[in-house]
This record gives structure tokens, C-alpha cells and sequence, in this order.
């Protein structure tokens, strides 16, 4: 299955990339070998003293959220990058950031209601840190929505920017959920502010730190791809504004000597 999405990406990829194009390739292969890497660590792990097998769950969900802390923050970073430049390749950047923050949110939120069924007794609770995720998909579902109600690209671009970098102020507010607003899930696993600190056994630390960069040459190679589908979409869109000026001029020129 690994190697079918790999080669499924690479084929729609290649087909409209140039040769010189050796980064997506590796940049996929590598995802593959580290996925299959990370799974044969993951399925190999001693079972937790508290949680059992169900920790095996938390090697998925915990890189899954930092995926799509990642991919929020690069929507901004590229939306603020188009804001200097004003060059649409940032734009299709932050557009495919955004669609895979979106993609891996859902992922997050169902890994973890997996785990939170057997743990808590119910898929969900209105806990700070869940809520708070889910309001990230109103954020950017928000984000993507308004993108599609925007014709003109340039206006398109701008407002998405503005959109994005204030969206990226929900990755230090769900992070921080836990500490601010105490609920039933727990404190971060790994805690960045302070003294750092793991809350949990070494085995799975590695393990985790296995996921996060799985997961990070994921995000890395499918924003290639997405972004080389978005410059192909709008290469279209720009033929289609050229085919359509000269028949506008045409008609133009008719309207104009019909009304002399």
C-alpha cells in the first residue's frame, strides 16, 4: 500500500514534471523506506504497563498532529513569502500546505478518537485541546473555501495570506491547551517551553522521533506534488484567460462599429 501511494504520486508528478526533477523522486522514495521503517517499529514495541497495545496508536497520532502543526505553520510562512514577492509559486505553496494541514487534522482527530474510546469511554469530549483542533478545520476549511469564491488570482493570493498567517496563531493555542485550560488529555508528551522534558518510556521516544520524520519527509514530498498540480491548474487557467481575450477584443471592435 506504501509503495502504491508512492508510485501513484510519482506517476502523476513525473508525468508533468521536467527531468531535472530528482528531489520529488528521492524525497518519495525516502518517505516509503522511513513509513515501513516506522511501522516495523511501531508493530515491534514492548506494550505500555498502563495503556497496552493502544499505545501503538499514539505513534501515528502524535506525529499526525505535529504534521499538521507543521503544514498550518507553512501556510502561513508561504502566504507571508507571497505578501514580500508577490510570486504565485508561494501561493501554491501555502494552498498545498494548507490542504495537507487539513487532511492530517483529520487524521489527528480520528487516531485519537480511536484511542480515546477504550481509554476515556467515549469518542469525544469537549476538551480544550479536541476542540480546539477541530475549530482548525473551520479555520482552514474557512481558508480553502474562500479560496474557491475568488476568481481573480492576485486578489485570491492576498486574502489567503492574510487568512493563513492569522490562522498559524491556532498551533500555539492548541499546543498550549493543555497548561492553560486543564481537561481530561493529557499534558504534551514532549514538552518544549521550560526544561524539555518526555513523558514517556525512552523505546517509544525513539520510535516517535521515527514518526515525526516520516511524517515530515511525507509533508515535504506531497507539497512538491500538490503545488506542481496547482502551477499546472493555473498554467490552464491562464490559457484559457489568453484564449478568451482576442474573442473579447473581437467582439469589443463589433459592438463598437455597430453602435458608430
Amino acid at each position: 500500500m506504501v509503495l502504491w501511494l508512492h508510485w501513484n504520486f510519482s506517476m502523476t508528478y513525473t508525468s508533468a514534471s521536467s527531468p531535472a526533477d530528482r528531489l520529488t523522486p528521492l524525497l518519495g522514495w525516502a518517505t516509503a523506506l522511513s513509513l515501513l521503517v516506522t511501522l516495523y517499529l511501531g508493530l515491534g514495541a514492548p506494550p505500555d504497563q498502563n495503556q497496552g497495545v493502544l499505545v501503538r496508536l499514539l505513534f501515528v497520532h502524535v506525529p499526525a498532529a505535529w504534521l499538521s502543526y507543521l503544514a498550518y505553520f507553512g501556510t502561513g510562512l508561504f502566504g507571508l513569502l507571497y505578501l514580500l514577492k508577490r510570486n504565485l509559486r508561494y501561493d501554491r505553496l501555502a494552498l498545498a500546505s494548507a490542504e495537507l494541514g487539513v487532511l492530517f487534522t483529520v487524521s489527528t482527530l480520528v487516531g485519537g478518537m480511536l484511542w480515546a474510546k477504550p481509554t476515556w469511554g467515549t469518542y469525544w469530549v469537549w476538551d480544550a485541546r479536541l476542540t480546539t483542533t477541530a475549530l482548525s478545520l473551520v479555520i482552514y476549511g474557512g481558508y480553502l473555501l474562500i479560496r474557491s469564491l475568488i476568481d481573480e488570482r492576485d486578489r485570491r493570493a492576498r486574502v489567503a495570506a492574510v487568512i493563513g498567517l492569522m490562522g498559524t496563531l491556532y498551533v500555539p493555542v492548541n499546543y498550549m491547551a493543555v497548561e492553560w485550560w486543564r481537561g481530561v488529555h493529557q499534558t504534551q508528551t514532549l514538552k518544549l517551553l521550560g526544561s524539555p522534558d518526555f513523558a514517556a518510556s525512552p523505546i517509544y521516544g525513539w520510535i516517535l522521533l521515527a514518526g515525526v520524520v516520516t511524517f515530515t519527509l511525507m509533508y515535504l514530498y506531497l507539497l512538491r506534488v500538490r503545488a506542481k498540480i496547482a502551477a499546472l491548474a493555473d498554467a490552464r487557467e491562464e490559457d484559457e484567460l489568453m484564449a478568451e481575450l482576442p474573442a473579447q477584443a473581437t467582439h469589443d471592435l463589433e459592438v463598437a462599429r455597430g453602435s458608430s
